[in-house]
């Protein structure tokens, strides 16, 4: 990733004000980038976006909803970005059968309005939509989903992140690549890291559970998932703007930013692992019945790395090691701007051996 790159580059990020939009936010102040944001309020009390003062590093933020067309293209228009990164999305699985209507609008035609504003936006050269490893037609196997695999669905989350990659590869060839602007989708693991108080979710649960004094209760202990810190796939996703943006025409396509497949690990062995670190943590398994959700996933990120020399840098130790600390400090009433540039300057100062 070449840091000079994004010096004084304008950003447009959607979902800025969410956990990997704040972390990749956050990135790029720091890298010397423009950057503006569209997003709802934080979803979450507390959250990322509010205990990083991340509005006071942005020229321009906006809490505004993707599924408002004309909004999102006036804040396109008076931004005038060179890139773009779309992060605007509902998030969960759990949520998406309670309100399935409103995740294929948010995921669907959110990603429809972002890349109709694009398409009449003369500044922007390249997009970056993200997507999820369970855009994949998933059949339960042990391999990790290449990009040529089937998309898919089983559950309305899963099946609207399947159909936002054929609103993106559509729009590509439809509209976008005649008109010089290079689009591509990424795809990434389960990402952890600080600063995450979803709903539904592993981490987040963890800590809420301590704080409380009380187990962590869990639904699928077996099951897989591609654990990786959240600023992995975000060095992922900058450096496929980079690419994009020097008009590589073969990058416009989907991409993988997963973990090393050693790092797909069992739910069960997370919270092992956190609670050998954690005094006084534990866990049980919730035997309530549960919606259905994928028992095993990979995606392989060979591609990545042989034609982008994208490189992973924290392994499944490291990330959550880092998450517990993040935590730790925030617990402790530490300056958490100040500490979550220090994660992303460790991070990107590690050299990458040959």
């Amino acid at each position: 990733m070449n840091a000079a790159f994004w010096a004084g580059r304008r950003v447009f990020i959607t979902g800025h004000t969410g956990f990997k939009g704040g972390w990749l936010a956050l990135w790029l102040t720091e890298l010397g980038a423009t950057v503006s944001g569209y997003a709802l309020q934080p979803p979450t009390d507390p959250n990322l976006f509010t205990l990083t003062r991340l509005d006071q590093r942005l020229a321009d933020h906006r809490l505004q909803d993707v599924r408002d067309a004309d909004a999102l293209a006036c804040a396109l228009a008076a931004n005038a970005p060179e890139v773009v990164f779309h992060l605007a999305a509902q998030p969960l699985v759990r949520d998406s059968y309670r309100s399935p209507v409103e995740t294929y609008a948010i995921n669907v035609m959110g990603t429809v309005n972002l890349l109709e504003a694009v398409r009449h936006c003369a500044s922007v050269r390249s997009v970056v939509v993200v997507t999820s490893d369970k855009c994949y037609g998933n059949q339960e196997w042990v391999w990790p989903y290449r990009e040529t695999d089937a998309l898919g669905g089983h559950d309305p989350y899963a099946s609207s992140k399947g159909c936002a990659e054929l609103v993106t590869a559509t729009y590509r060839h439809s509209f976008l690549a005649a008109a010089g602007i290079q689009v591509a989708s990424a795809r990434a693991g389960n990402v952890i890291g600080g600063g995450d108080w979803g709903t539904d979710r592993l981490i987040p649960d963890f800590f809420r559970a301590l704080v409380a004094g009380q187990a962590v209760s869990i639904r699928s202990p077996q099951a897989i998932r591609p654990w990786q810190h959240v600023l992995e796939p975000l060095s992922g996703y900058l450096l496929l703007a980079e690419h994009l943006h020097r008009q590589c025409d073969a990058c416009a396509e989907a991409w993988n930013f997963g973990p090393a497949e050693t790092d797909a690990r069992a739910v069960s062995w997370i919270m092992d692992y956190l609670c050998a670190k954690t005094p006084g943590a534990f866990w049980k398994q919730d035997l309530a019945p549960q919606p259905h959700e994928t028992a095993i996933l990979k995606v392989d990120s060979t591609k990545a790395t042989n034609r982008l020399g994208w490189q992973r840098r924290w392994g499944l130790d490291a990330a959550l090691d880092r998450t517990l600390a993040w935590h730790h400090a925030w617990r402790q009433g530490q300056d958490m701007q100040r500490v979550s540039l220090a994660q992303i300057r460790d991070y990107h100062a590690i050299t990458i051996e040959p």
